[in-house]
């Protein structure tokens, strides 16, 4: 994507089934746990900028032992800044190499020694940036296994509803937030299952002491999950610690935020996204389990691992723009769907250039869609290839050694057009106020076209805003005049905002949305509007349940086609001398190149949960009514 868009957080989260000097023993290390955290959030760095975090909780510590370290960061190297501290603590025995190879005393007097282990990564789409909201949070208490501690890559749209039922209950929240609310959430269950196993010992005359051994062995982590999630609306993958050693990640019935996991008898280890698992330990594809829809895996205190239902799963919806961008593409499954996607804009790109291959250059920028470029390239090398044989066929006896060289040497003309300069854009986001150098972001390779004759294809991710293409892309590679510039998205048009984790929430933002806006005005159907907006209104408080997405009826008037074209004009500035078009990636082939994700809300306003259809209603207020913030 050509322009900064921040999207869902990371998890990482390891169990060590083995006591510390067995890793001493074998990896020379009792840091094991930690170096495979630390790879796990590096590897997966490109989910969070706002901040990050690990906590570790040590197991059989005496009482009044520290068990549990946390540490966060929000600055600007967030990962480097916790793990720092975390050396800070090791090195403070660099001298005394015979206590800090001792698993036994680290493990005593070493922060972040320990068996378990949760850390995050944070891209902030609710609330603010502070400290206070980096997670893993907790919910501290006196009795490991009242203790809570929870990361997550999760966006609840009903808050709302969560914070009423937390003030139902007679708590008083210290915050109106998705994580506060979540956390209190699930703390309130956790907290009445200890209680309800507390009065079931005491009944059976058990020491206090003994009491607390006994909950921590027999507390039911999947009834915890079952009641606390019960509400939620909205996608999430969401880890969590217990004092006493439990762990969990439970993911959303409709599979719209990712989690996957491994386990031997010697580690168990969760992460975002499975290529990272794989690198980490190296190990196979087939090895990584995805934690299914619905489920929590759940690590018990004892290294039993669970794979449990929590919530009934509902059709999949994992989110397919995920896959386009955000996700790696090193996974070898994304990997396929983006140059499938690709391959499949071929016919509209061929029809963008009057079929004529030979006086086009093809090109991506920026560099994540290159995977999508080289699919564009299979499909273009195709159609030349079939091409080049009805050629032949047609010259039949009449084919000539000049006509064989003049066949067989047309080839597809791939350039490296862009390339983005990335300390000019690191320097120009310290000051907003510098937008005339937006436009140097990007250098390109001059020389590569034939100035006037040929046409300039470039591939991208997906075009959301658009505000890089019209003050930077398009003026830059115009100055290599080309006839024509064609500018292709690898997703189709992004027309409605989230509201499950990743950060486009405003209807105004979109290109596409106001496209659609103009062309009513134009056509004189400002009525369609005035209707929408009505009634978005007179839903307003209904429950969400009941709210339907009129926002829909905003682009029924018109073809996609019309509304690329209308793009077009938005975003081509008045200097720009080439003919500018856009080619979008259709539903049809997006479904073809992801055909196991379907959450494609963002490009048809099908929302998974009905908290969605709230959330883009209150957009279209919001836009209506001239007010620049959130709805959800």
């Amino acid at each position: 994507m050509s322009e900064q868009i921040k999207h869902e957080c990371g998890i990482a989260l390891i169990r060590l089934l083995k006591p510390l000097e067995y890793y001493q023993l074998k990896y020379g290390t009792w840091r094991y746990g930690l170096h495979k955290l630390y790879l796990l959030m590096e590897k997966q760095h490109n989910r969070g900028q706002d901040g990050a975090g690990l906590t570790t909780i040590k197991f059989d510590l005496a009482p009044g032992k520290k068990y549990i370290d946390r540490e966060r960061s929000n600055s600007s190297t967030p990962i480097k800044d916790i793990f720092d501290a975390v050396n800070k603590g090791i090195n403070k025995y660099s001298s005394k190499p015979e206590l800090l190879n001792d698993p036994v005393f680290a493990k005593e007097n070493i922060p972040f020694a320990g068996e378990l282990f949760l850390g995050h990564l944070r891209y902030g789409t609710f609330g603010n940036n502070s400290i206070d909201y980096v997670h893993p949070v907790m919910r501290d208490n006196n009795w490991k296994s009242r203790t809570l501690v929870l990361a997550g890559n999760f966006n609840m749209t009903n808050v709302d509803e969560l914070f009423k039922k937390l003030v139902d209950l007679g708590q008083h929240p210290r915050d109106y937030s998705d994580t506060v609310t979540v956390l209190e959430k699930i703390g309130h269950f956790l907290d009445e299952e200890n209680q309800q196993l507390f009065r079931q010992y005491k009944n059976d005359g058990h020491p206090n002491i003994e009491i607390s051994k006994l909950i921590a062995e027999n507390i039911n982590v999947a009834k915890i999950l079952q009641a606390s999630t019960k509400d939620f609306d909205g996608g999430y993958a969401m880890a969590g610690l217990i004092g006493h050693g439990d762990a969990f990640v439970v993911r959303d019935p409709w599979g719209i935020r990712p989690a996957f996991y491994y386990a031997n008898d010697e580690i168990a280890v969760v992460a975002s996204e499975r290529p990272v698992i794989q690198t980490v330990l190296n190990i196979s594809t087939d090895d990584v389990k995805e934690i299914k829809p619905g489920y929590a895996l759940i690590i018990k205190r004892n290294g039993t691992i669970l794979h449990e239902e929590i919530r009934i799963p509902q059709a999949r919806k994992s989110c397919s723009f995920e896959r386009i961008y955000f996700s790696r593409g090193t996974d070898k499954d994304i990997y396929k769907e983006r140059k499938r996607l690709g391959e499949f804009l071929t016919p509209a790109i061929l029809k963008a250039i009057n079929y004529d291959h030979e006086n086009t250059v093809f090109s991506y920028i920026p560099n994540t869609a290159e995977t999508a470029f080289l699919g564009m390239v299979k499909g273009i090398e195709d159609y030349i290839k079939i091409e080049k044989k009805r050629r032949i066929l047609e010259k039949g006896a009449n084919l000539t050694e000049k006509d064989i060289d003049e066949i067989i040497s047309t080839r597809l003309r791939v350039e490296k057009i862009a390339v983005k300069d990335v300390k000019l854009r690191t320097f120009i986001a310290q000051d907003k106020g510098r937008e005339d150098l937006v436009g140097h972001v990007y250098d390109i390779t001059y020389g590569t076209l034939r100035p006037g004759v040929d046409n300039l294809v470039v591939i991208d991710d997906s075009i959301v805003r658009g505000t890089t293409l019209r003050e930077s892309i398009l003026r830059i590679l115009d100055r290599l005049n080309p006839a024509r510039i064609i500018v292709v998205s690898s997703s189709p048009q992004i027309r409605y905002p989230d509201c499950y984790g990743i950060d486009m929430a405003k209807l105004s933002d979109f290109v596409a949305f106001r496209a659609a806006i103009e062309l009513l005005k134009e056509t004189g159907q400002e009525g369609v509007i005035n209707s929408v907006y009505r009634k978005c209104k007179e839903q307003q408080n209904l429950p969400k349940e009941q709210i339907i997405n009129y926002v829909k009826e905003i682009y029924r008037p018109f073809t996609d086609e019309q509304i690329s074209q209308k793009i077009a004009q938005l975003l081509t500035p008045k200097d720009v001398k080439a003919e500018v078009k856009l080619v979008y990636q259709s539903i049809e082939n997006l479904h073809k190149s992801c055909p196991n994700d379907q959450g494609d809300w963002y490009f048809t306003g099908d929302y998974p949960t009905p908290g969605g259809n709230r959330v883009v209603n209150n957009s279209f207020i919001n836009f209506i009514e001239g007010r620049n913030q959130r709805a959800y």
